[in-house]
């Protein structure tokens, strides 16, 4: 991707950041935290807690709302001071709309 092409690498990175989210465990399925020091896990990666794996599915409805939240701030950016930045948002919806027509694969 072209470093000039800004609209699409801030979508893509925050969608990616939402993605991420989305995979993360909640902390109350993490395990307890309460344990005495000598029933702590030891060693590298001990303590690390498997990511959830997304659909693909779950992942088109996330990029989705990524998309929608995108227009949705756009809307209401109405005065010409926020007109950049609405079509900066406008932008970035397109560009993750196309991922989900699949013309954004390339």
């Amino acid at each position: 991707m072209r470093a000039r092409d800004k609209a699409a690498v801030s979508a893509l990175r925050a969608t990616l950041a939402a993605l991420d989210n989305a995979e993360a465990v909640p902390v109350g399925e993490a395990g307890s935290r309460g344990l005495a020091l000598e029933q702590s896990p030891v060693g590298a990666g001990a303590t690390e807690a498997l990511r959830r794996e997304l659909s693909e599915s779950g992942v088109a409805d996330i990029v989705r709302a990524e998309a929608t939240e995108r227009l949705e701030a756009a809307a209401q950016l109405t005065t010409p001071a926020h007109a950049d930045r609405a079509a900066r948002l406008r932008a970035e919806a397109s560009v993750l709309l196309r991922f989900l027509d699949g013309d954004g694969t390339a």
